[in-house]
Formats: structure tokens, C-alpha cells, sequence
């Protein structure tokens, strides 16, 4: 089982002038300490169950190129970009940029977009529910035409493109992973089953991941989808002490924790920090993941 680390904040002390070199630090930290990713949230304003729209907020393709010139091998990835902050051809540009910078560490991950205040806030367009599902599945058939080499015009609902061209081509093959995050049953997870290659669910409880995951299954048997294709990820929030003490947790009860979901089939635990910007927050990390990498999920 691997371990991930996202970053969902930017207020830390001494911001805005520390926060380039104190991102630079955890992402180096959470490479050394063996976690396999590292992701932000694609906001231009923080989101409420964070903290107010004021604090700090990196554009998220920006903040995780920056983070691939001070790493080696972790992956990069935005949990998630919405669907309507950018121009699918452009969107896979982007995504394809931060891989061949990277060495092939990028992830493409997206949704349907959720957060009216920011879109109104900057000017973008905030269709309705039914329509950003739409512009989300076209997106991801113009995502894999373009990484297919496939420059043939592209004559959709939402989108047109005349010459859907993508030179150089990503380093991964056949593309860099798409994962598409939320867990709605008719929609979100239908759409991974047909399209991506991995899945992000909330830590919401064994029974309602193990319901998710088998929504998930049933989708692929319809589609003709070999299930164990996809990586199936959790995102969660943790703190890590030595006597898990207000509310945190001792390495053990993280291991029966992670162990727990990857008994569901969750391959890739994704965390975020209260106190990432603290040097003291990784110290337990190593340990951790060597004993989550003993664990092997179910499926795999």
C-alpha cells in the first residue's frame, strides 16, 4: 500500500514570503520520507471547509511544476481540477507539460467542478450540474485522443478543436494517469470505470467505501472494464505523534487504520497535515509507509 500527501493549505507562518521555500521543504520531506505522490487542490480561493476564500491559494499546475524542480521521483498530481477552469486542449497541454518537466510524474486529476464562489469570483463560466458532467466526459475523450497522437478535429457538444496537436508527447505511456475524483454513483463513478485510471473516495467509513468500490465494480462489469485496472485511492487527514494524543495517531493505529481500507481494496492513501509546514510533522512518516509498503491490498 502506498502513502500520499496532500496539501490542501497555504497559510503557514511567515506567509506569503515563506511560502515558496517551505513548500519546496515538505515536498522534498514527503519524497524522502518514501511517499509515492503529492498533490494540491486545483482552488483559486481556499474552500470553506478549509479556511475563509482570503488565505492563501497557489494556482495548482504552477505550485506542483515548482515542486517537480525540487524532486526526483515522487508523483505529482491536483485533487482535483475542474472541469471548467480550463480549456480541455489546453488543460492537457498543461498536464502534459508538468510530465516531460517531471521525468513522467504527472497525474491528471479531475472533476466536475463544485465551487460557484471562485468561478464568480474570477469570471469563469459555472454551468449547471447536468452540463459540467458533460463538459467532464468530453474532456476526458479529448484528453485521450490528444495523448493517443490522434490530431483529427474534434466536433463535440462543449468543445471544438481543429487540430488537437500535443508536442512533445507525455513521457508516460500510453499517458499520464487520469484519475477523476468523487464518489457519485450514477455519474462520477461511471465515468471511471469508461475513462480513468484511478478513483479518490473520502475516507467516509469501511461500509460506505466498501459500497462505493462495489458501485465502482458493478460500473466496470457493465462497460466490459477489468475492475483491477484502477487504482483506487482515499484521501484522508492525519497527524502523527509518539502517544496519540489529541487527536492524533501513533504509527500503529495508522497501520490498522490504512490497513483497514486497504482490506476494501484501497491501493493509495492520500493524507493531508494539519501541521505539514512543521519539519517535526514527517518525523514518524518514514515508518509509516515502510509498514504500509508490507501491506498488500485486496485485488492486488
Amino acid at each position: 500500500m502506498r502513502l500520499g500527501l496532500q496539501v490542501p493549505s497555504f497559510t503557514w507562518p511567515g506567509s506569503p514570503q515563506s511560502i515558496g521555500p517551505t513548500f519546496a521543504r515538505i515536498a522534498r520531506s514527503a519524497e524522502d520520507c518514501g511517499m509515492s505522490s503529492l498533490w494540491v487542490m486545483d482552488h483559486f480561493f481556499q474552500i470553506q471547509v478549509v479556511g475563509p476564500p482570503e488565505d492563501e491559494m497557489l494556482e495548482g499546475y504552477s505550485a506542483l511544476a515548482f515542486a517537480a524542480g525540487v524532486t526526483q521521483r515522487i508523483r505529482l498530481g491536483t485533487m482535483v481540477t475542474g472541469v471548467t477552469y480550463r480549456h480541455p486542449g489546453i488543460l492537457v497541454k498543461t498536464v502534459t507539460t508538468l510530465d516531460v518537466l517531471s521525468g513522467g510524474r504527472s497525474y491528471l486529476g479531475i472533476g466536475a467542478a463544485w465551487n460557484e464562489q471562485e468561478h464568480r469570483g474570477l469570471g469563469a463560466p459555472f454551468p449547471p450540474v447536468a452540463e459540467r458532467f458533460e463538459r467532464l466526459e468530453e474532456t476526458l475523450q479529448i484528453a485521450l485522443q490528444m495523448w493517443a497522437g490522434d490530431e483529427s478535429p474534434h466536433e463535440g457538444k462543449h468543445y471544438r478543436l481543429e487540430r488537437p496537436l500535443n508536442s512533445p508527447p507525455a513521457l508516460q505511456k500510453p499517458h499520464p494517469p487520469i484519475l477523476v475524483g468523487g464518489a457519485g454513483e450514477k455519474k462520477t463513478l461511471r465515468l471511471v470505470a469508461a475513462y480513468a485510471d484511478a478513483c479518490n473516495i473520502f475516507e467516509m467509513g469501511s461500509e460506505a467505501v466498501r459500497h462505493k468500490l462495489e458501485v465502482l465494480q458493478g460500473h466496470c462489469e457493465r462497460l466490459g472494464r477489468p475492475y483491477e485496472q484502477i487504482e483506487k485511492t482515499s484521501l484522508g487527514v492525519i497527524r502523527l505523534s509518539r502517544d496519540g494524543g489529541e487527536g492524533s495517531s501513533t504509527v500503529e493505529q495508522a497501520v490498522e487504520r490504512f490497513g483497514a481500507l486497504a482490506e476494501l481494496g484501497i491501493d493509495h492513501a492520500i493524507v493531508s497535515m494539519p501541521d505539514v509546514w512543521d519539519e517535526a510533522a514527517f518525523e514518524l512518516v518514514p515508518d509509516l509507509v515502510a509498514q504500509l509498503g508490507g501491506i498488500t491490498p485486496a485485488g492486488r
